[in-house]
């Protein structure tokens, strides 16, 4: 598990085979992974679906009034908004997502609501509307006293420039697969730091910001959600796993893509993680500095994705 496999640098040529678990696997993105990871083991030791551990794993890091990146501590919008998106996806491809949820503590839960209680997949500014138990309560404050100090002081110029592997464009994404091979994913973030207002990136999107399929395996993202909706990066890693690729490589070739549609991304990251449906996993991403957790029965473990 200590590397994430190595890859052909010509068509034709023979993989090396990657990492792949032999039992329970759940990645996560960026550092704050780690702790969702064991949140997620925990509820699948004890008994709990790879959907509750998917969904309660993530919880973690929403309920994280320090991160800037995911829940209600994120960083607001231009017009001072803290606004959240989530998506949830389990092995038999059902989907609920959310987005422009204000106030809710778990927008991930309000996610796997509209998945379970409507016929839809996705709600936008959902909240009470999509019935009570899975939901947490609101909040009445809407900004955190350093997030609303900061947001004033990057009021004085408002210029909007992204960088990349900082908290202004990041998420927790989280793939997971328990003992028996099912799968289940989930995405959830307060979005870009000052994005504008109604703004909504590729994480609850199915397709852009995760992807499930039993069959196939299941990928999330994270960085930039433009760059990553464009080419519905999520679904191309999962096709492309079906399609024979190793997981690390078919995280590659969607940012690849990714980059051969755009002309300078120096800026900016965009990461993938994907677990296939025998097992085995990898990542990469656009730019160095790209890390995700992994937590195996051999323990929990932060590395750093290839990239290029």
């Amino acid at each position: 598990m200590a590397g994430c496999g190595q890859r052909s640098e010509a068509a034709g040529k023979q993989l090396v085979p990657g990492p792949r678990a032999d039992g329970p696997l759940v990645l996560s993105t960026w550092d704050h992974g780690l702790p969702a990871n064991e949140k997620a083991w925990e509820v699948l030791q004890n008994g709990g679906s790879v959907l509750d551990a998917v969904e309660q794993g993530v919880m973690v890091v929403e309920s994280d009034f320090t991160n800037r990146s995911v829940g209600l501590g994120g960083n607001p919008d231009r017009d001072g908004h803290v606004t959240l998106d989530a998506c949830i996806q389990d092995h038999h491809g059902r989907a609920g997502a959310v987005a422009f949820v204000q106030r809710y503590e778990h927008p991930i839960s309000i996610a796997r609501a509209v998945m379970e209680r409507t016929p839809h997949v996705m709600l936008v500014g959902a909240g009470r509307s999509v019935g009570r138990g899975r939901m947490a309560s609101a909040h009445a404050s809407l900004i955190c006293p350093k997030v609303r100090a900061a947001w004033k002081e990057w009021l004085k110029t408002s210029d909007y420039a992204p960088v990349a592997n900082i908290e202004n464009h990041d998420t927790i994404g989280m793939v997971a697969m328990d003992a028996k091979g099912n799968l289940a994913g989930s995405c959830t973030t307060s979005g870009m730091a000052y994005k504008v207002h109604g703004r909504v990136g590729d994480s609850p999107i199915i397709g852009a910001g995760l992807f499930v399929d039993g069959e196939a395996g299941a990928a999330c993202a994270t960085g930039v959600g433009e760059l990553v909706i464009r080419t519905a990066g999520s679904h191309t890693v999962v096709e492309l796993m079906r399609q024979g690729m190793e997981p690390e490589e078919a995280c590659r070739e969607a940012v690849q893509r990714i980059r051969r549609k755009h002309k300078d991304l120096s800026k900016m990251q965009v990461g993938f993680l994907a677990i296939r449906a025998d097992g085995a996993f990898g990542a990469y991403g656009l730019q160095q500095g790209f890390t995700f957790a992994v937590r195996t029965a051999q323990g929990n473990n932060l590395l750093q994705a290839s990239h290029g």
